[in-house]
């Protein structure tokens, strides 16, 4: 007898979403840092990693399973982390690629991790020159969103402890 997708029960279901350890730690890297290339290597796929990481990302699974981690982050402040984080950490391997490749294809041009790279200029006397972001600036700014983070409930807490004071003084 076939099942239709209704017919399935939830412990069939999941059976059939669970991933593989490294599948996840993908996924888990990946949201703490938005580099796919980074998550694939660190989560074992080292050889062709961002095309690796690629292939991962067309499974449903996998995104589905993105998803729930990404939903439980704190949205904008969430990305706006994992882009310090990514700038203070993040590898320049294939800046130094760009730098002594010569002839590259659009399709190798196009797959290269530039995030950390703030500018390229083709100086007249020949050659590439390619600036990075500051990672001292982005580790500060990256401190600095913690912070914010950390402090965030603090306030909140405080006003809650006021209110149940004030709550108390009137019934007294």
């Amino acid at each position: 007898m076939n099942k239709s997708i209704t017919d399935i029960n939830e412990n069939e279901f999941t059976a059939v979403e669970k991933l593989t350890s490294r599948e996840k730690e993908f996924c888990r890297i990946f949201a703490e840092t938005r580099d796919k290339r980074r998550a694939a290597f660190e989560a074992g796929y080292k050889i062709l990693p961002n095309k690796s990481a690629l292939k991962l990302l067309e499974k449903q699974k996998v995104r589905n399973y993105l998803d729930s981690i990404l939903n439980k982050q704190e949205g904008f402040h969430g990305e706006v982390e994992a882009g310090f984080r990514r700038l203070a950490f993040g590898s320049s391997a294939d800046a130094v690629k760009l730098l002594f490749s010569e002839n590259l294809t659009d399709e190798q041009i196009e797959s290269l991790d530039l995030f950390n790279v703030s500018d390229i200029k083709k100086p007249k006397g020949g050659g590439i020159e390619i600036k990075f972001f500051d990672r001292l600036k982005a580790l500060e700014m990256l401190s600095a969103v913690s912070n914010e983070k950390s402090d965030g409930a603090l306030p909140f807490y405080k006003a809650l402890e006021k209110s149940v004071t004030d709550i108390e003084e009137d019934d007294i």
